[in-house]
């Protein structure tokens, strides 16, 4: 992770919530001084008012010119914290923001067309360092600052590039608002077992233990997920039954799945416009 420009000159949380506090945790665990970080939260948890007894300033005033300032306030908030964010401005701070359906041009209106921003979607597996963050900045992000920004969310899991922002609606539809369906998933499954006579815990815990061992399975596979369903599929059996419901082209999983996504995602615009 780049450091320097933030263990010199600071960077600024706006948002100690869920997220801030995965994110604020990855730092610290990285290498971030904790004396270079400063934390805005209406309400702080008592976690972070345990940072600030090893050294985050916690509500104690904004830093002047911090190399980042890291927007984490939730979308209903981004009103009352806009005019709070343009008094942090600085032509070297680089605006971070990982607020869901706030688009670029918004910052732009209220920070200056010059300044450079970044805007992320991460997901929630951030909390135990396996999340997912896809980014895009304006033209006045350097790429140096786009590694600093890669750098600071790789402390919650991988980071993927965009090439063009209006793919952030699609990316907020599958891996921002994606972990609610995995966890659906497994809820439904318990559910399934339960009513061919499993006990609930014994149905929760081979739902539970089953997606994440076929996730695992997946992701460590040099060979695509479908060939994977190809290959502990046999004819005629189980989960061959299985699939031919989950397979259906009208009411199988494919175009369910299809209408969540494209749900998801028009939401996410829409967000963006209200």
């Amino acid at each position: 992770m780049e450091l320097s420009d933030v263990n010199s000159n600071g960077l600024t949380l706006l948002g100690c919530g869920k997220m801030g506090s995965a994110m604020l945790d990855g730092w610290l665990k990285a290498g971030v001084k904790a004396t270079s970080i400063c934390v805005l939260d209406p309400n702080p948890s008592d976690w972070l008012m345990t940072q600030a007894r090893l050294g985050v300033a916690v509500n104690e005033g904004a830093q002047t010119a911090p190399a980042v300032v890291l927007i984490a306030v939730k979308p209903q908030m981004m009103d009352e914290a806009l005019p709070y964010i343009q008094s942090l401005s600085d032509a070297n701070t680089v605006f971070l923001s990982i607020a869901a359906g706030t688009p670029i041009l918004r910052f732009e209106d209220i920070l200056g067309a010059d300044k450079a921003v970044i805007r992320a979607m991460p997901n929630t597996p951030a909390a135990i360092g396996k999340g997912i963050t896809a980014l895009i900045g304006n033209a006045n992000v350097s790429e140096h600052q786009m590694r600093l920004a890669e750098g600071l969310l790789a402390a919650i899991g991988r980071t993927v590039r965009l090439q063009d922002e209006g793919q952030m609606d699609a990316v907020t539809a599958v891996s921002g608002s994606g972990p609610a369906y995995v966890f659906h998933l497994i809820e439904t499954l318990g559910v399934a077992a339960m009513a061919e006579g499993l006990p609930q815990e014994l149905a929760h815990q081979l739902a539970l233990a089953t997606v994440e061992g076929a996730g695992a399975l997946a992701a460590q596979s040099t060979e695509m997920p479908s060939q994977l369903r190809v290959n502990v599929t046999s004819p005629n059996g189980t989960t061959q039954a299985g699939l031919d419901i989950l397979m259906d082209d009208d009411a199988g999983l494919g175009p369910l799945i299809g209408r969540t996504v494209r749900a998801a995602a028009k939401r996410s615009k829409e967000l963006g416009n209200e």
